[in-house]
């Protein structure tokens, strides 16, 4: 009936995330509320990096896309797992490093990039800015220049 193992139903029939019975959860915390269950994340993580290794020789790296839900635990877990990060914003950034987020594994991408974003992301070492036309490759490229450093990049 459920397509995820964490999904079930109790003997009371209130859906449950993890065995947490929502019901409960809703009348403890209040609504909206976001349920995770963290082993359901981390089993997914293992499985894209099992993916990589069978079909890519492990050649590869698994990215999650932060937009999809940033906060803190989700970055930790990412980061616990091996994944990198794919961050779209300043905020995003900062959400990754406030959790030790290894910065060789943080891609900075989003076709909308302020200079603001773009110095954070050189001042934090990412591992990779996601290029996304030629006005912001030279003024990365001017940016990096002044700072001293030579970024990696990805140019779509």
């Amino acid at each position: 009936m459920f397509v995820s193992d964490c999904l079930g139903l109790n003997a009371l029939g209130h859906l449950t995330i993890g065995g947490r019975d929502t019901v409960e959860l809703a009348q403890t915390y209040g609504t909206p509320l976001y349920v995770m269950d963290e082993d359901e994340i981390r089993r997914a993580c293992e499985s894209y990096r099992e993916s990589v290794n069978r079909y890519y020789g492990g050649r590869g790296l698994v990215t999650y896309a932060s937009k999809a839900f940033c906060c803190k635990a989700v970055c930790r877990i990412v980061a616990e797992e091996g994944l990198g990060l794919d961050v779209v914003s300043g905020g995003e950034l900062y959400t990754a490093k406030s959790v030790g987020f290894p910065p060789e594994r943080i891609f900075f991408h989003g076709n909308n990039k302020t200079p603001v974003e773009l110095r954070q992301a050189l001042e934090n070492g990412v591992g990779y800015i996601v290029v996304d036309n030629l006005d912001e490759l030279r003024l990365l490229g001017t940016m990096a220049q002044a700072a001293g450093k030579v970024q990696d990049i990805l140019f779509r």
